[in-house]
């Protein structure tokens, strides 16, 4: 019986340090923050429509050709 408690054990010091150094690197990494929201909406609009596609008056959509 005490091998097999010092192998539990073993197991679960192995299982809590693996645990540990994964949620280190969540809480650790910062991820790279993406400005979604613009001022404008032209702007906003302007990188996402490719270049291509103008922007009308009409409020008509950019039609895609298919490549």
């Amino acid at each position: 019986m005490k091998f097999e408690s010092q192998i539990l054990a073993a197991l679960f010091v192995a299982c809590f340090g693996v645990c540990a150094l994964v949620m280190g690197a969540m809480l650790k990494t910062t991820p790279t923050s993406v400005q979604l929201a613009s001022t404008s909406k032209v702007a906003a609009v302007a990188l996402v429509a490719p270049p291509s596609c103008t922007l009308s008056t009409d409020g008509a959509n950019c039609a895609r050709v298919n490549d």
